[in-house]
């Protein structure tokens, strides 16, 4: 889509356009900037501003070829600021404006590395094989759909004159004693809604699974990390006694023993053990959620004589 600036003596023709506007006293400017570019900008990864602007001077609106007169200029920035300064005023605080197009392709690219990470990160439990992209999207449009749902059927209860309790998609709401309905509110504690283009992908898988992994529409489970954990033979034999609170951040008991046996506990599964001199070498699985615990263990635990390596940040198998 191209637009047109009509100017007294030529005619500029602006492709891929890509507005900044910013309102100043009772005027809004805009400049016209390549796409892309003004994020690059404002990040640091571009700094020439002639990659930038499509034409380094200041409109009243670009789609009309109506340029900022000089003393609505001076009024509103001050006078003796040059173009470039001004220029580079809205660049910086201006808002962005983002075409219909634009917004989709955007939110099909959030869309896309959401799914990408929550795919690599989620395994079938049975079979510890990745699902297919495709499947992860319709298991999270199922969410999605559910929540929208529940969100139209409490703003019907709400317009009307019932008492009932319903379910919370956010805070659990308080509940009667013994309401079977609690045990939902809790099940509601993690809800997906939908990609957002205002928040990181990453962020937003990390949501996503929490929310695939609390209602199951398909049977998920985080995949396992592997681990390699050393630690000084002389080390593996002392004592240690529960922490306080006795339960790990897995909500299991915390068992007094050694400090080998505490650190056997954390994994799920062990694929060799080995001696080599002086030090004792551990291999296995941990579920993502125990590696920090497993971590501050043997940091507090060893006196520096013991260490954890990750081996692989998601192991699942593949067809």
């Amino acid at each position: 889509m191209s637009r047109q600036i009509n100017q007294p003596s030529n005619q500029i023709k602006l492709t891929n356009i890509s507005l900044v506007r910013l309102k100043k006293g009772k005027k809004r400017f805009e400049i016209a900037c390549y796409k892309n570019k003004v994020l690059e900008y404002r990040s640091g990864i571009e700094t020439d501003l002639d990659n930038v602007l499509q034409i380094p001077q200041v409109f009243l609106n670009v789609s009309k070829g109506q340029t900022a007169p000089k003393e609505d200029l001076e009024k509103a920035f001050g006078k003796g600021k040059s173009t470039d300064e001004i220029v580079l005023e809205i660049l910086k605080r201006g808002d962005i404006q983002v075409g219909e197009k634009e917004r989709a392709a955007q939110h099909e690219r959030v869309q896309n590395e959401v799914v990408s990470i929550v795919a690599s990160r989620l395994v079938d439990p049975r079979t510890k094989r990745v699902y297919t992209r495709g499947m992860i999207e319709k298991a999270l449009d199922m969410l999605s759909s559910a929540a929208h749902s529940d969100n139209a059927g409490k703003s019907t209860s709400a317009s009307g004159t019932g008492t009932g309790t319903g379910t919370s998609t956010g805070t659990p709401t308080t509940v009667g004693e013994g309401d079977e309905g609690s045990a939902n509110v809790k099940r509601k504690e993690h809800v997906w809604t939908g990609v957002s283009t205002t928040k990181s992908a990453k962020s937003q898988a990390l949501e996503a699974m929490k929310a695939l992994i609390a209602a199951q529409p398909i049977p998920v489970q985080r995949a396992r990390m592997k681990l390699r954990v050393s630690c000084a033979t002389n080390v593996l034999k002392q004592a240690v006694k529960p922490s306080a609170g006795g339960a790990k951040e897995d909500g299991t008991e915390e068992k007094a023993g050694t400090v080998k046996d505490r650190i056997l506990g954390y994994f799920e599964q062990v694929e060799s053990q080995d001696v080599v001199g002086s030090d004792w070498e551990v291999v296995g699985f941990v579920e993502p959620g125990a590696y920090k615990g497993l971590g501050d263990f043997i940091g507090n635990e060893t006196k520096g004589r013991g260490r954890i390596e990750v081996l692989d940040m998601a192991v699942t198998h593949e067809d």
